[in-house]
């Protein structure tokens, strides 16, 4: 394709858009606006449902903790009730 062909393919689309009216882009910033808002607040969900999922996890992990020395407190107690027995043979 020769090289003035295809300025004028790029130029005739570029030449239609700057005819568009103001009103008609102040409209369509305002929208833009309103799904950067609406996008911005996804975003924030997002980041607060990770954010309360990292704590439920981190909650759960210590409960576990706190079950498993509970556990082993109660061997540790089974242990030296059962050695003292042996013991007082």
């Amino acid at each position: 394709m020769k090289k003035s062909m295809i300025f004028a393919a790029i130029a005739a689309p570029m030449a239609l858009a700057a005819c568009g009216s103001q009103e008609a882009q102040n409209v369509e910033n305002a929208y833009d606006n309103q799904a950067d808002i609406i996008d911005n607040q996804a975003a924030n969900l997002e980041a607060a449902g990770e954010n309360a999922a990292d704590a439920v996890q981190a909650n759960t992990a210590n409960a576990a903790d706190r079950l498993s020395n509970a556990a082993d407190a109660v061997r540790a107690e089974g242990e030296a009730k059962a050695d003292a027995i042996d013991a007082s043979k």
